[in-house]
């Protein structure tokens, strides 16, 4: 593992055990609505769906995040749940958060 690599695990489950308050279930997301804020936010650098034409080569795509093992439902929250250089600042609730995990969940 890259130290960059452990750096994002790190903070992800820091963030993590923020967002995820014990005693607390969250609730699953809509795929359908994930797919939507997919191909408005995202879609520009990632491939988001099958079919879809183009995306930035050096980006993943949802199917690629979605199939990484090491990626579980909480890292990929809890990225979201924070701004990233190399990604635009969303400011996504956290019902389009959980939407959003549902839809590249649903691309495995």
């Amino acid at each position: 593992m890259r130290v960059r690599d452990v750096c994002f695990v790190g903070s992800a489950l820091i963030v993590a055990c923020i967002l995820l308050v014990p005693g607390q279930a969250n609730a699953a997301g809509d795929a359908r609505s994930g797919r939507q804020i997919a191909q408005r936010w995202c879609a520009s650098c990632h491939l988001v769906a099958p079919g879809q034409a183009t995306g930035s080569p050096d980006v993943p795509s949802f199917q690629a995040i979605a199939r990484s093992e090491d990626l579980t439902e909480a890292l990929l929250t809890a990225f979201l749940s924070s701004s990233h250089p190399r990604m635009p600042d969303m400011s996504l609730s956290r019902r389009e958060i959980a939407d959003l995990v549902a839809y590249i969940r649903s691309q495995r």
